[in-house]
Order: C-alpha cells, then structure tokens, then sequence
C-alpha cells in the first residue's frame, strides 16, 4: 500500500507532500524533490532517515516534494504518512521551545483571538507577530474532513516548535465525541486554551475536562476551556455551560451556525442574533468567565468591522475571534480602553484611595457613589492600558487629581 500526507501545488507554501510505500525489499529509498535541495537536503533525508527507524521501518521507499518545509512540518507530514503503514503509541517529538513553556492566568486579556487553519503551516510560522493575545490552530471546520488526522500532527507540532510571541496558545478542537480524540493528539503538549465547537451542554465540557485531566495525570498544569454555543440548544442552556467546569475562563458564540440553526440569514444589522449575543454575555458574566464575540466574516470592510466591534463591546463582550491578520490591530484598538475610559477609571482610583487615607466610609466621585466592585473594574481597565501600551507603568506619577 501507498499512503500520502501533506500538500501540493504550485501555491503551497512552507509545506511538503510525501509519499510511503513500505515492505520494497530494499532497504530505505528516499526521493527527495526540493528547489533547496543543495542547502537542505541532506538534512531533510537525514530526519526522514531518523523517523523511520525510530518507528521500525527498516524496508521502505518514501518519495518527498519539498516545498519550503520548517522540520517541525517534515516531521508530521511523515509521522502521519508512517501511522497510516504503522500501528503504534510512539510519537516522534522535537524539542520544545523554552519561550513556549508559559502558562496563561484565567483571566488574561483575550482580546482578539486569530484563526488559523490547522493544517496550513504557512500561516502558522509568523502568526505571533500580528499582535493577537490568542492564535487559535483549527481543528475543526478550516479543516477538510480527509485532513483531519494530518493536521493532528502538524498542530502538535507547531505548539512545540512555532514560536507564538507571548499569545495565548489554543486549540480548537472537532465537535464531540471525535474532538475527545483530538485531545489525546494535543495535551499535554504546550497548549493553554482548548476551545469546545458546538456545545449544547454542560455534560460535553465535563467530557472534555475530564479527557484532559485523564490525560495530564498529576501534572501540575492547567488547560484552560472555552465553550462555543453555536446553536439554539446551546443558547438556551448558555448558564450551566459557563459553569460546568472550574476551567472554563470564556465562552464564545459562533453566529454563522447559529443564524443556520434557527433558519435566518445574518445581517448587517444583527437583530437576528440580539437575543443570543445577550444571554451568552449575561451567562459568562453570572459565571465570571469573558464572554467572547463571534468573528466578522468580512475582511475587506474594514469600517463595518469597527462598528460591529463597537456594538459588540457595548453588549458586554471582552473580545471576539480574528479571522485574517489584518482585523487584529483594529480589534485590539477598539476593545481596549480609549482615552475617556482610561482617564475615567484613574479617577476612580484615586478617589477611592484618597477616600481611604481619610478614613471616610462614603466614596463619591461627582454625584455617583463608588463602591469596591467600581473600584475593581477601574483598575483592571487600568492594568488592560498598561499591558496595552496605552499608559505607562508610572501611571500615578502624572494624575489627574
């Protein structure tokens, strides 16, 4: 038998195809077609040489069509290529990068949160640079269904090896049960998000959590989960989703396959997915989870993507998803604080601690009484600006008193 993995064409990009049939009779034959062939190939047939003895392949012909391919993407092209000949536990990993062993707090800013297409590693590679406070690598729907175990692989790989600058490292995985798969692909590799597609209910988040935590054992990290409601079902069971597990720190919804459920086309306007948007934000709120807007499919009309971004921080959503690089810069600027919010929440501050140093019991700033709760979201404004660049960390030193 033949099998294949990986990408093609003349537009394919920072990719490779391969080609294995094993059992020749003649020892190892490697084929390798790469215009850097007199740079790299040596190196690429030695990795392709390591791999299969690694897994026991002692007969075989492997054909290679380089394109570009980081070693990282060598490697998953062809450890999949072998576990389709090969039946086996073992995982061939490289190195994890030092600057990818960070973990994220459960309320870190998530902001702008970008998609990308899990088995496309030529938007994987720079993804980090855009700003984004998540990079989301796709298992689900950017997917093709016959490339679904391929990506597994490649994903895997790229939370090892691709360096996210900082950004928060999720995975979305498939709709369960197949995403519980998934999971056995993705933990306990250097991963900080898993996002759950299509959930209807508390049991499937508990599903999940458990998985992860099966496959953690006494490891002492946490993985942090991020429901999606996508339909009518999930909507109105939003609350008890939001609370299904200590892991939850956002729940996002997805208004394509919402609006495809209740039968209704989405609009500009969006009085389709008023009611939905609304119970999503109240339910994460009562949860004390973000809520998490859906993507804008348009990535031309950039102005209409302002204004959905402002309506959508007005509803009460902390960030939404980025579907091309070019959207990050925009809903980062818009959903963190401006300069009014800014100077608002500073004032708050130093009210309230000029209140304290008093010893006065009653806080006022103009007519409007501020309490503790206030005085908490000011300063996470203020900490959103700081880690924004939008005011300096000695931020006291120049205020408005």
């Amino acid at each position: 038998m033949i099998y294949t993995a990986g990408n093609r064409g003349d537009r394919v990009r920072s990719d490779c195809f391969m080609s294995l049939e094993t059992g020749s009779g003649k020892g190892i034959h490697i084929d390798l077609k790469s215009k850097v062939k007199a740079l790299y190939g040596e190196s690429i047939t030695d990795l392709c040489r390591k791999m299969l003895a690694f897994f026991g392949i002692e007969q075989a012909s492997l054909e290679v069509e380089d394109y570009g391919a980081l070693p990282f993407t060598l490697a998953a092209r062809l450890e999949a290529v072998i576990k389709k000949h090969v039946q086996t536990e073992k995982e061939y990993l490289l190195p994890i990068l030092p600057q990818n062993e960070y973990q994220t707090a459960k309320d870190a800013d998530r902001v702008s949160r970008l998609y990308l297409p899990g088995d496309n590693p030529k938007l994987m590679i720079n993804a980090g640079i855009y700003g984004c406070h998540g990079i989301i690598l796709d298992l689900e729907d950017s997917v093709a269904p016959d490339k679904k175990y391929e990506a597994r692989f490649l994903v895997r790989n790229a939370l090892r090896s691709v360096d996210f600058y900082g950004a928060e490292r999720m995975v979305r995985i498939n709709q369960l049960p197949s995403g519980l798969e998934d999971l056995n692909y993705i933990i306990p590799h250097p991963i900080n998000l898993i996002l759950i597609p299509k959930c209807e209910t508390e049991a499937q988040v508990v599903q999940a959590d458990a998985r992860i935590s099966e496959i953690l054992g006494h490891k002492n990290e946490t993985v942090h989960l991020m429901p999606i409601i996508e339909n009518a079902a999930g909507v109105m069971n939003a609350h008890n989703i939001a609370r299904a597990s200590d892991n939850d720190v956002a729940m996002a919804i997805g208004l394509e396959d919402y609006t495809a459920d209740i039968g209704v086309q989405r609009t500009p306007e969006g009085k389709e997915t008023f009611f939905a948007r609304c119970i999503v934000v109240n339910a994460a709120r009562a949860a004390g989870i973000q809520p998490i807007d859906s993507v804008f499919s348009d990535i031309e009309d950039m102005e209409a993507l302002a204004g959905y971004v402002r309506e959508s921080k007005s509803l009460g959503f902390t960030g939404m998803g980025c579907i091309h690089p070019r959207q990050v810069a925009l809903v980062n600027e818009y959903f963190l604080p401006d300069k009014e919010e800014i100077s608002k929440a500073k004032k708050i501050v130093f009210a309230f601690e000029k209140a304290e140093k008093e010893g006065k019991g009653v806080v006022a700033l103009g007519s409007k009484m501020i309490d503790p709760p206030i005085v908490r979201r000011a300063l996470r404004t203020i900490e959103k600006a700081v880690n924004a660049g939008k005011l300096p960390t000695n931020w006291r030193d120049n205020d408005e008193r």
